[in-house]
Order: C-alpha cells, then sequence, then structure tokens
C-alpha cells in the first residue's frame, strides 16, 4: 500500500468474540477475518484499539457498570485480551476506557487529521463514536462494511447507515474495495 492511510482496528477482543460472552458481536469471526486480510497490507501503519473498565467507574459509567459487573475486570484481563486471530498481528495497540477510541492516545500515533480506515466492533457503540468524533475533528474516513460486526446484524446497518450520513467526511467501502 503506497498510501498514508491508517487502518483502525477497533477492538477486536475476546469479550466480543466469544460466543459465551453477554457482548458478542454474532459476525465477530467474519470481520476478524477481514481485518486480517486489511493488516498485511497497511503494515506500520496498523493500529488496533482495546476497550477496558476503569479501575473506578465515575459518572454514568457508575450505573453502566452496575448493569454489567462482570465486565469490571482489571486492564489485563483475559476477558480484554484481542483474539487469537488478531493478536499476532497488533504491533501497535492503544487502549482506553471509552467507547471512542479517538482519544489523545489515537491521535499521538494517526495524527490530527488523518485518513483512517476503520473496522472493528461493535459497528453500532465502539466504531460509531470513533468514526463520529474522528470526523467531526478533521479527519477522513473509510468504514469497512464487511470487517466490522455489530451487536446484531441490524444494528449494524443502523449504524453504517448513520455513518454514511456523514459523507464525504466518511464513506463506505467493503474490504475488497479498500485493497483493490
Amino acid at each position: 500500500m503506497t498510501d498514508r492511510r491508517w487502518l483502525v482496528a477497533i477492538d477486536l477482543q475476546r469479550v466480543f468474540g466469544d460466543p459465551a460472552s453477554a457482548w458478542r458481536a454474532p459476525r465477530y469471526a467474519a470481520a476478524a477475518a477481514n481485518v486480517a486480510r486489511l493488516a498485511p497490507a497497511f503494515g506500520e501503519r496498523a493500529v488496533f484499539t482495546r476497550f477496558v473498565a476503569p479501575a473506578t467507574p465515575t459518572g454514568a459509567w457508575v450505573p453502566y457498570y452496575e448493569e454489567f459487573p462482570w465486565a469490571l475486570e482489571p486492564a489485563d484481563s483475559r476477558l480484554y485480551e484481542l483474539t487469537d486471530d488478531i493478536a499476532p498481528l497488533a504491533t501497535r495497540t492503544v487502549v482506553a476506557t471509552t467507547f471512542g477510541k479517538w482519544t489523545d492516545d489515537l491521535r499521538r500515533v494517526v495524527g490530527e487529521q488523518p485518513s483512517l480506515v476503520v473496522a472493528g466492533v461493535a459497528t453500532d457503540c465502539c466504531v460509531i463514536s470513533t468514526v463520529l468524533a474522528a470526523a467531526d475533528a478533521g479527519a477522513s474516513i473509510t468504514v469497512v462494511t464487511d470487517a466490522c460486526a455489530g451487536s446484531t446484524d441490524d444494528n449494524h446497518q443502523k449504524a453504517l447507515d448513520v455513518m454514511s450520513l456523514y459523507a464525504p467526511l466518511v464513506t463506505l467501502a467493503t474490504t475488497d474495495e479498500v485493497l483493490g
């Protein structure tokens, strides 16, 4: 790949990929397989993110974790590890306790107004939260539709529909289109 785009692979973790997890994204395996196809094309310009629970929830996160107390695990918990198929690809990782990953840590890696290719889970939570904040900050974004998975297929499509409203800041493409 000769362009200057960054792959941002969001939260491809056990908590979202494990069939026994309450937060499982049903099409996680297909999304992860497409991220595995994308990552080599970006090489050093790929960054992976991990969602982790805060040590002490504050604000609106207090009732959130009252609803999901099982998720209050330390950042190094197996629950929050990248899945086995993704971990070897992740030479650069950013960790955040928020849904949106457009954080100072990610901006230090990709720059203030980068060109991003975004994939990951869940389309209707962490992906959309990241994409809209980054677009609002001036990033140019391509969301890889078949390299994302939602909490349900319907929620995945709804999130893609919302993000497509942000054109031309946000465009949608398939893995094959990005790699082509």
